[in-house]
């Protein structure tokens, strides 16, 4: 995460929990689940929240995801101004998702 001038930008966010040792491959909507989890926990980490996305990115790796997916994001990204679904060919580590946040701090 790097702050500037007010913002957080938080990238690459994929399905894996260090901690626990848990990565997600095959299911995407618990997979949307842990990275959107990750992307609360790092935020709060630094007294910012997910109701001050301002702006997100979603990578799917198969766009035949795209509706199980949304599912699970869908309440979240109704606060955020922007939020933006691409598909990509590849993920790094081959993660069914990716998912970036810009935020206020």
């Amino acid at each position: 995460m790097i702050e500037a001038n007010g913002f957080l930008f938080v990238s690459g966010m994929v399905p894996m929990d260090i901690e626990k040792g848990i990565m997600i491959m095959d299911n995407i909507q618990q997979a949307t689940e842990l990275v959107l989890s990750n992307i609360k926990r790092a935020l709060e980490a630094v007294g910012s929240n997910m109701g001050k996305v301002v702006k997100s990115s979603v990578f799917l790796r198969d766009m035949a995801d795209f509706n199980a997916m949304n599912e699970v994001y869908k309440p979240t990204s109704r606060r955020i101004a922007g939020a933006h679904v691409r598909a990509v060919k590849e993920i790094p580590g081959n993660f069914p998702i990716e998912i970036e946040v810009i935020a206020l701090k």
